[in-house]
């Protein structure tokens, strides 16, 4: 039975990360949907619907949804391809239902597969990211979209590149007002005056902060007033009837085209990987240890995309930036998400004017500081000193997210991690001390718990390297399961091998039903292949000169 939860138990709290998301997802929805090539309201209309619609529907505490940058390639293409936006908004709508079924289907499931490790390089490769795609804007060079996270961008230029261009573009103003914005941020949980003000979000202070600092700045003619390109570029709807053309409803005859639907299966699967993705974070980041069910958080993501969709409304996931940056305001519940809904709501209908006035220096301030917290260094060292088989993948994905994208960085974080698993239970197998060992000597081999077909080649070896004369106890105690392969090939040694090159095999722990008794059945069945092998390893000792003639 779930436990009922009451919302309204952290709303001071809840209420301040809100409105610390809002400020951070705003611009997010404006950029992902002019990068997407879609109508800029239909950025904001995914941000409200996953605020306050997936928001309510799902179980995480700390997970925020709206457009995602890691959809916007798929958006941009699939909008060209078909030919116009309410074409699209029938894939979206596709889509929504598809991952609806995959939740009843329990397809979320898969996200305990996804290892720690990966996660976590996962989220500091992306607080990498937000560093490097947000240095750009706080320096007032704002030509690539705010929210990108892939390394090539779509002017051309990539991540470490455009690094190079703010030295030909730097707008004095912005870097000022982006300075204090770091100060207000890192100083006011630092100073004793400023903590008794700890319900006052710092983020807020250092928006207004740089409003009226830019404001000043105009007013008084200053050289570094920011102009309007640098900031905030909500639409202003002019009359009614603008305002009613937002709503754009998907074209339902579209539902029989066959491009259609593979738009809407790749946006379902690619949205529904990145959601759990970051449901995975979230939960990590969650300093109270709870589990989201990943199964209802496909249902939410189902029925918002479905609800976005027919709002006019772009794809949505859960998406890390968002996330971070609610976890790092200090939510205690999924309160915050649904406020920071409210919020892009109340305020895109209310106060349009006011929102167009915040330098995109400031935001970028907000960002840098939850891109440092994702990415810290304490994070590699922890890595670090637990050892290569947790390093490796980590490193691994952290390098990819940075240098390709997300779903590509943790691909690779998971096949590697996959061969660490491989080799890791190859050499696990068996205990075998690796010495020199002459004629005569007592060899033991001790089994692991579990012997799989994967373990045979390994096995093979040692048994192969076993010195003629010599005495080997291979010990099964503590082995629960030995595949049959693994069976077979003790089995064959110990009745065929070992006498003919005397070596007294001694069988510790095997259970009565692997039947591994010497039998003349058996030994009798001597293949030809295995003729082959023993002249074959005949002759190399002939040609190593470990055995000689005499004349």
């Amino acid at each position: 039975m779930t436990k009922k939860i009451n919302l309204f138990a952290n709303l001071k709290s809840d209420f301040s990360s809100g409105l610390v998301v809002f400020l951070v997802a705003l611009p997010l929805c404006l950029g992902i949907a002019l990068a997407s090539g879609a109508p800029l309201f239909s950025g904001i209309i995914s941000g409200i619907v996953g605020g306050i619609v997936v928001g309510y529907l799902s179980q995480s505490h700390l997970s925020v949804s709206g457009p995602a940058a890691g959809l916007t390639a798929i958006v941009l293409t699939s909008i060209s391809d078909l030919g116009a936006f309410n074409i699209f908004l029938t894939a979206v709508l596709l889509a929504g239902i598809i991952q609806l079924a995959l939740g009843f289907l329990k397809a979320g499931s898969i996200s305990n597969y996804f290892p720690t490790n990966v996660i976590e390089g996962m989220l500091a490769g992306i607080g990498v990211i937000i560093i490097l795609k947000q240095v750009p804007h706080a320096f007032g060079y704002d030509k690539d979209y705010e929210g990108d996270e892939s390394f090539t961008q779509l002017d051309g230029q990539n991540t470490f590149s455009e690094l190079f261009n703010i030295l030909d573009k730097v707008t004095i103003g912005a870097i000022v007002i982006a300075v204090i914005s770091l100060l207000i941020l890192i100083l006011w949980n630092k100073v004793d005056v400023l903590k008794k003000l700890k319900l006052i979000p710092p983020a807020l202070v250092a928006v207004v902060v740089s409003i009226l600092l830019n404001e000043y700045f105009i007013q008084t003619g200053s050289s570094l007033a920011i102009s309007k390109e640098h900031l905030v570029n909500l639409p202003i709807p002019s009359s009614l009837d603008e305002f009613k053309n937002i709503i754009v409803l998907p074209d339902f005859t579209a539902v029989t085209n066959s491009k259609v639907w593979v738009v809407a299966i790749t946006i379902a699967i690619v949205a529904s990987i990145e959601t759990l993705l970051c449901i995975e974070a979230a939960d990590r980041m969650d300093k109270l240890r709870r589990y989201t069910d990943t199964n209802v958080e496909l249902k939410a993501q189902g029925i918002g995309n479905i609800i976005s969709s027919l709002l006019g409304g772009l794809p949505m996931t859960s998406v890390v930036v968002r996330t971070s940056a609610n976890s790092d305001a200090g939510a205690k519940s999924k309160m915050s998400t649904i406020i920071h809904g409210v919020m892009l709501l109340v305020s895109v209908l209310g106060i349009p004017v006011l929102l167009n006035k915040i330098p995109l220096a400031t935001l970028a301030a907000v960002l840098l500081m939850v891109g440092y917290k994702l990415a810290r260094p304490s994070v590699f060292i922890h890595f670090w000193q637990k050892g290569k088989y947790q390093f490796v993948p980590f490193i691994a994905t952290f390098g990819a997210v940075v240098l390709t994208d997300l779903l590509k960085g943790v691909a690779l974080g998971i096949f590697i991690s996959i061969i660490s698993i491989l080799r890791g239970n190859i050499k696990r197998a068996y205990e075998f001390r690796k010495e020199e060992y002459n004629e005569g000597d007592i060899i033991h081999i001790e089994l692991a718990q579990e012997v799989s077909f994967l373990n045979k080649a390994a096995i093979k070896s040692t048994l192969y390297s076993i010195p003629e004369g010599s005495k080997l106890v291979i010990d099964a105690s503590k082995t629960i399961y030995i595949a049959h392969d693994v069976q077979d090939l003790i089995k064959e040694f110990k009745t065929i091998r070992a006498k003919e090159e005397n070596i007294n095999v001694k069988l510790v722990g095997f259970k009565d039903s692997y039947d591994l008794d010497d039998s003349e059945g058996y030994s009798n069945t001597v293949t030809i292949e295995h003729r082959y092998n023993v002249m074959k390893r005949k002759l190399e000792k002939i040609e190593n000169k470990e055995i000689t003639f005499k004349e």
